[in-house]
């Protein structure tokens, strides 16, 4: 057993970094006005809200005006699919939604929600057997794009870490006059956040990807993109979400945020060199491992694999009882009785898709860690199966 617990979860959530913490505890303790009243304790939330608007306005390369702050990446994904659809149609009649079949349930449900109960036709993009979405599905699913509401695909994929080509996607969306959102929760102080060199004109993140607290996202939203509130009943974020701003949250999710992109390069370096020692390590010592996801375009601390002949719940609790934790994909589909869709969508049969397990590396990790874990998985795997 290690002296101290080995977390490797950090796509499910990230311990809120100390530095973030204070920030947090002095907002909590000393900036307590309504950001929206006028007298002298408003007026200073006021302007530490708009503070922090600009920190993370500049590091997406965006103006101000365009962060909305929310409660988090679900939040940030349901107002941006299902506020610039109906705002959209609303406008120019556009009533068709485009969306890849390996998205976070956030977008997919709300997606098909809009197909269901508002009569949107919903077009779902294949991927190959890495995740990916291809550029010429993209094209010809969009055709003249005149009847294209919006399309929706996610930066890089929680379960099996696949990066999605999205300037690509938005050089494309953009020649057609096609607003594009991407989920990029998962890519949240791992990848460029550049909204001008990704060309998208929507983007969510949750700040507990990224050492932040939960509860608190934003929702990059280009400056001119039709959009209708979902949230309403007040006049906060301009009228495009109602509700008295968490200023505590948020100016925490700005230093989380800062922070992450100050070490984004150097960790991203160490992290995958972690990475793909394990990848290699497993793949070599148990027979019957698949790594699922691509190979090299993947987030920098993510492992997926799938092993034959092994349930994941069986494994996770024998690592937990090694002092491991891990997931079996999404934290958000745990208790589901059904193989994950990302799974299926890159092919996986059932039999295989119940093997799955994510490893998913952090600040915390050291190489220590990952050579524990080379060490006892191949035991509990063999355990497992036995």
């Amino acid at each position: 057993m290690p002296s101290q617990p080995i977390y490797l979860d950090h796509a499910a959530t990230t311990p809120v970094r100390d530095e973030v913490l204070e920030v947090m505890q002095q907002f909590f303790a000393e900036i307590y006005g309504n950001p929206s009243s006028i007298h002298r304790a408003g007026r200073q939330a006021s302007v530490l809200l708009e503070r922090s608007r600009e920190t993370l306005a500049a590091l997406l390369n965006a103006r101000p005006g365009e962060i909305i702050f929310t409660s988090g990446g679900t939040e940030s994904d349901n107002a941006a699919v299902r506020g610039i659809a109906l705002a959209r149609r609303a406008s120019t009649g556009a009533n068709r939604l485009i969306v890849s079949a390996v998205e976070h349930k956030a977008v997919l449900e709300t997606a098909e929600d809009l197909r269901d109960r508002f009569g949107f036709q919903l077009d779902i993009l294949p991927v190959d057997g890495e995740g990916q979405v291809s550029i010429d599905d993209v094209a010809s699913a969009l055709g003249d794009g005149r009847n294209v509401a919006l399309v929706s695909v996610m930066y890089a994929n929680n379960e099996i870490g696949t990066i999605e080509p999205i300037a690509e996607i938005g050089s494309l969306c953009r020649s057609l006059g096609v607003p594009l959102h991407t989920d990029a929760v998962q890519a949240g102080g791992k990848l460029p956040l550049d909204v001008e060199a990704l060309q998208v004109d929507a983007l969510s993140l949750g700040a507990h990807k990224f050492y932040g607290p939960k509860g608190v996202g934003l929702l990059y939203l280009r400056s001119g993109t039709p959009f209708w509130p979902q949230m309403t009943g007040g006049g906060q974020e301009r009228g495009r979400r109602a509700g008295t701003e968490n200023v505590p949250l948020i100016a925490a999710m700005a230093k989380a945020l800062e922070l992450a992109e100050q070490e984004r390069v150097e960790e991203e370096k160490r992290l995958r060199d972690l990475r793909d020692h394990l990848i290699g390590a497993l793949l070599e010592s148990i027979e019957g491992v698949r790594l699922t996801g691509a190979r090299e375009k993947r987030l920098p601390n993510h492992v997926s694999i799938v092993v034959e002949g092994a349930e994941a719940e069986g494994m996770l609790i024998a690592l937990d009882l090694a002092g491991i934790a891990a997931s079996s994909g999404s934290a958000c589909a745990s208790g589901a009785h059904r193989p994950s869709h990302v799974l299926e969508a890159i092919g996986l049969p059932p039999h295989l898709a119940a093997g799955a397990l994510r490893f998913s590396l952090g600040r915390s990790t050291t190489a220590d860690d990952i050579d524990y874990l080379q060490k006892i998985l191949p035991k509990i795997v063999q355990r497992v199966r036995t």
